[in-house]
């Protein structure tokens, strides 16, 4: 809401009298009814705006249509003013181009559990904090409905054997029983918040296929669903026409308690699609086509919209593939409007008929419904792709827009080898020999198989025992091959297309390789239900693939240790081993520890690379393996769009959803059993190594402090470009001689009890010591080194970066972070903020954000400074050693204001990136959640 223009202390209308007020208002006279098979309903037309003069519908782009009907039906002239709604309505004037502030209220909240702990942390922090400052703690409860669903805490300990599911879910509640009861108390501690229980899926994908409706009806009004999720892949939901974006967990609570979105007026790209697939390319290989595509056109904070006869010719699957992975080319959202394919997943996955009559009724009445013949919306520009020039490709070996046509990922394979590990010959001109010793370019060559690394010894390969198997070890080797993440586990057609894989591949008698850990992990139980009808469960099976769990496992880096043998003589001989994993996210160290190239593929390829066991292998002229006849040739294996379509056609049925979704929130036995204690206020453990009282709270005051200058700061960090929110953020595996690990092992904690940084995200004492502790951050002001360490100024002493902010919290000494490009791109981790804040540090001084962590940065009170275009810490000759000084910041400062940075008597101007003035009062306040706890605490 918009206090930053009215006094703090005015008290807003109570929550019912707003609600009244937004019905009674309607300044543009927009409210009607209009007739559905279940009775009449009221909506707010947009086509009232146009008889206003003020807009021509059918020239916005139809996600822009879907925020313009949530500000008509909104606007009070309070929360929502008539500006508001005139701004968005005149989009075709400027096209974003002139971009202004605007409230966007979303219909809901999606978390998962490694975001939505610390959210629910957070709530119960301020239920405290209200508590102590004399105010009710009930006033503390989310106003908009929330779903957390359980998903991100499976690994895969077990992957081997049918028993390999039961085992990994007693691990899981074993790991997290104490969150796990947390969420229980939450549950029913706070009204309009539900938890679906672990082992029932991948939160995008039971979104996609449950909880999302398209419309819903709120006191007799439709309304077009609309969300924000605690998870960047939350896009995934605008592929099903519903408009829907990753926010950190701190954005996300304030509209969990109310408070609407502050944004700017989007961009929007048009990407018209032509043509259809061409046979043996998968809608995973459009994907990575489409993200190297719009990576490369910037779309960084724009709105994606897609268009064009080819989205008639995509399956709704398809495109929520596609939108799955708006994170990966940098937009805020890739959508997809209402149509006819719409309306057809909505009765494949048993939604009612009335809810589907009310979808297509209202959706067409307000001018939301997509038809070949209405005319395309204008957009703020336009890129082209051709459906039919689609190849099989990969993307690898660290960002998920580096594409690589399958038919070239022998030699770029080998390419990367060199250039990027720096194994083989990497002094000498010609790093590639041909037949005869002849220098080939890998990129243009004829023949990839011909190209070859020279001169590293580990080349030839180690010899490894494992399970009762010998084998040779080698860079490229491929360790884990992971049908995994939401991306692809929520389309049949990929997924069907893996199990016929692998039944061609067992009919002729080849396995998964021994050295390669194998999983599925399916996005919903619906899936083993069409792989059981199919029979392809057992197919899979036989070539070593079996269900691990239900979850996002592998590409959160849920992936589990490899074998020991394995492991020791990956770390022992430096080998550079391969992931392929049907994900959508690769940066360095997140898969898993061991395995430094990682590669998104689909998941008939994480098949067929498993079977291969290598990413050294031209497919197209190599065999993938020995079969019970001979050579077997990836060509034999590979099924043609008419045989997935028969299966998917005969065996993926809405009853399976109906009855997987059935009383969705008390199916599972265990989550059921556990225990709930506790009241309005959580009780807090000392002890706890899962569950603590975050200190953002612990000291907060009524009145509010003026925004001080920073002096003195020294800088803890020193980055380059590229570094992402899985870098800054702890994730994964926390390691027994890092910081974290020590504390929990003076907590009492053994290392096989970690667990991970993930499923510990409801402590800061464990979050603060893993931020910035990624095993491949390289900060320069430590040069030589990789991981968590800096140079503590002063003693000169190369420490961990959590000892060192210690040190200079305890010497009184603020600090900043210097850092390159796309700074925080990744996932919408609220930790990889919180963790910054905790750490001291006041400011970060980049040439660009990522949306999120900006926003987040903001959020926790943490400065975010922008340098000139074409600026560089490294242009303007900074090491990083200087002593910074930002002597402009007070009570008068103002949203992207220009600001001066002083540096050992060097002065450059940096922009300051806080875009909006509700941002610039999150800031004056400390953060977002003391914001809101002072104004529920005004309003009394």
């Amino acid at each position: 809401m918009r206090y930053h223009r009215r006094s703090f202390k005015q008290a807003p209308p109570s929550l019912a009298n707003r609600t009244y007020a937004m019905a009674a208002a309607d300044p543009f006279k927009a409210r009607d009814t209009f007739q559905t098979k279940s009775g009449e309903y009221a909506l707010y037309r947009l086509s009232r705006l146009e008889e206003a003069g003020l807009t021509t519908v059918s020239k916005l782009p139809y996600s822009v249509r879907v925020l313009l009907e949530s500000l008509l039906r909104n606007c009070d002239d309070y929360v929502v003013s008539q500006d508001d709604v005139k701004n968005l309505a005149g989009w075709n004037k400027t096209r974003g181009a002139n971009p202004v502030e605007l409230p966007f209220k979303p219909a809901r909240v999606v978390l998962q559990d490694f975001t939505g702990v610390p959210c629910v942390v957070d709530l119960a922090a301020m239920r405290s904090a209200m508590k102590r400052l004399g105010g009710d703690p009930n006033r503390i409860n989310p106003l908009n409905p929330v779903d957390l669903v359980i998903d991100h805490s499976v690994q895969v300990d077990h992957y081997l054997g049918a028993g390999a599911l039961d085992f990994n879910i007693e691990m899981e509640f074993e790991r997290n029983q104490e969150r796990y009861e947390f969420l229980r108390w939450g549950q029913k501690a706070f009204d309009n918040f539900r938890v679906v229980p672990p082992g029932t899926g991948i939160v995008h994908q039971v979104n996609l296929e449950y909880l999302a409706k398209c419309v819903f009806v709120r006191d007799g009004v439709v309304l077009p669903d609309s969300l924000v999720g605690t998870d960047s892949h939350t896009t995934m939901i605008d592929g099903l026409g519903v408009v829907g974006w990753g926010v950190g967990g701190i954005e996300a609570e304030g509209v969990m308690l109310g408070q609407p979105i502050y944004m700017l007026t989007p961009e929007v790209v048009g990407m018209e699609l032509t043509g259809k697939l061409p046979a043996g390319a998968t809608a995973t290989d459009l994907v990575l086509t489409v993200t190297e595509i719009l990576r490369k056109q910037k779309v960084v904070g724009k709105f994606v919209e897609f268009y064009g006869a080819g989205v008639s010719s995509m399956s709704l699957a398809d495109r929520a593939t596609i939108a799955n992975m708006s994170p990966e080319y940098g937009a805020t959202m890739g959508f997809f409007p209402v149509d006819d394919g719409t309306l057809e997943y909505l009765r494949q996955t048993g939604r009612t008929a009335e809810e589907i009559d009310l979808v297509e009724r209202y959706c067409k009445e307000n001018q939301l419904f997509r038809t070949d013949d209405a005319p395309a919306p204008e957009f703020s520009s336009t890129v082209e792709l051709d459906l039919a020039t689609v190849v099989p490709s990969l993307a690898g070996p660290k960002r998920p827009q580096d594409r690589i046509p399958l038919a070239a990922m022998k030699p770029q394979w080998r390419k990367d080898l060199i250039e990027v590990y720096e194994k083989g010959c990497v002094s000498t001109p010609a790093k590639w020999e041909g037949e005869g010793g002849q220098p080939i370019d890998p990129e243009g060559a004829a023949s990839p198989a011909a190209a070859v690394a020279v001169s590293d010894p580990g080349f030839d390969g180690i010899h490894v025992e494992n399970a009762g198997s010998t084998f040779q070890l080698h860079h490229g080797s491929v360790v884990i091959a992971a049908i995994t993440s939401c991306t692809n586990t929520s389309n049949p057609s990929v997924m069907v297309a893996a199990g016929l894989v692998a039944k061609k591949a067992a009919a002729v008698g080849l396995q998964a390789k021994p050295w390669v850990k194998t999983s599925i992990a399916p996005g919903s139980r619906v899936v083993t239900d069409y792989y059981e009808k199919s029979g392809l469960d057992k197919e899979l099976a036989k070539v070593g693939f079996y269900t691990v769990g239900y979850g996002c496992t592998t590409c959160i880096g849920n992936s589990g240790p490899l074998p020991a043998p394995i492991s020791a003589a990956i770390r022992e001989h430096d080998l550079v081993v391969a992931g392929v994993l049907s994900g959508n996210r690769n940066f360095e160290g997140r898969i898993n520890p061991d395995v430094k190239a990682n590669y998104l593929a689909s998941p008939p390829l994480v098949v067929a690379y498993a079977l291969a066991g290598t990413t050294d292998i031209d497919f197209a002229s190599e065999p993938i393996g020995e079969g019970d006849s001979g050579p077997v040739y990836l060509k034999d294996l590979w099924p043609t769009q008419q045989e997935v379509q028969q299966v998917v056609k005969a065996c993926v049925l809405p009853e399976m959803f109906e009855e997987q979704y059935g009383d969705v929130w008390e199916k599972n036995p265990k989550w059921n059993a556990l225990p709930i204690t506790g009241g309005e206020l959580y009780d807090w453990q000392p002890g706890s190594t899962y569950i603590q009282e975050p200190p953002f709270l612990a000291t907060l005051t009524e009145e509010v402090l003026p925004i001080a200058p920073i002096a003195g700061a020294r800088c803890l960090a020193l980055l380059g470009d590229s570094v992402t929110t899985d870098h800054i953020s702890p994730a994964g595996a926390i390691a027994k001689d890092s910081p974290a690990g020590r504390f929990l092992m003076n907590a009492g904690v053994e290392p096989v009890d970690f667990n991970s940084y993930g499923a510990r995200r409801g402590n800061d004492r464990v979050m603060t010591r893993g931020t910035f502790a990624n095993i491949r951050i390289r900060n320069q002001l430590a040069p030589g080194t990789e991981g968590g360490v800096t140079k503590h100024l002063g003693s000169d002493e190369v420490m961990p970066i959590y000892d060192a902010a210690m040190k200079y919290i305890k010497e009184g000494t603020p600090l900043v972070v210097l850092a390159g490009a796309e700074y925080g791109t990744g996932s919408s981790r609220d930790w990889a903020a919180k963790g910054t804040y905790l750490l001291g540090v006041r400011a970060v001084l980049a040439a660009s954000y990522e949306r999120i962590h900006r926003s987040n940065l903001v959020m926790m009170g943490v400065l975010p400074l922008q340098f000139e275009e074409g600026t560089t810490w490294q242009s303007l000759g900074l090491t990083g050693e200087e002593t910074f000084a930002i002597p402009d910041l007070g009570d008068s400062l103002k949203p992207l204001q220009t600001i001066t940075v002083q540096a050992d008597g060097k002065t450059f101007p940096m922009k300051v990136r806080i875009d909006t003035p509700v941002e610039l009062d999150y800031y004056r306040h400390g953060g977002i959640l003391a914001f809101v706890v002072r104004k529920l605490l005004k309003e009394g």
